[in-house]
């Protein structure tokens, strides 16, 4: 079953999934303000890790996380490509700024605010993919899928690398 997106009239528990997530999102932005280029892609552990780096997972998390919830297991890839693509989700690549990477982040933010609003019920399901970190055979619903963004966000609002 793939969800709709007809814009609807926000539930009271998808305006505070929404609030909620947004809220964490402040603490993210929060962790990077006033920071320049530089200061947003440095490295300070043996990691890849940098703070523009948090900022672009969470987004290409969420990202991946609403395309689950409007596609099902189609929206999630395994592939080279797409482990790579994850792997570059943790630092600044060339040609990218932190500008660049939280104005991403808004148009993720504002798609998943649409996904949200068009979904006929938050119970809209679909199975997870084959993956180790997954329990076989299990199903997410939407807000389950909304409530890992809002946890995983939340947990890396909280990372401070310095």
């Amino acid at each position: 079953m793939t969800a709709t997106t007809t814009p609807t009239e926000l539930t009271s528990e998808q305006q505070d999934l929404l609030t909620t997530l947004d809220k964490h999102r402040g603490f993210l932005r929060h962790t990077v303000a006033g920071l320049t280029d530089e200061q947003a892609q440095q490295r300070t552990t043996a990691s890849e890790l940098c703070l523009a780096g948090l900022v672009k997972h969470v987004a290409q998390m969420e990202e991946l996380w609403t395309r689950f919830i409007m596609e099902g297991t189609e929206a999630m890839s395994f592939s080279p490509e797409s482990m790579q693509a994850h792997a570059d989700g943790f630092r600044m690549l060339s040609g990218e700024t932190l500008d660049s990477i939280l104005a991403d982040y808004e148009a993720v933010a504002a798609r998943t605010a649409e996904v949200v609003a068009g979904l006929p019920s938050l119970d809209v399901s679909h199975p997870l993919p084959e993956a180790p970190w997954f329990e076989p055979g299990a199903r997410w619903s939407a807000r389950r899928a909304l409530l890992h963004v809002v946890a995983e966000t939340a947990q890396h609002a909280g990372h401070d690398v310095e």
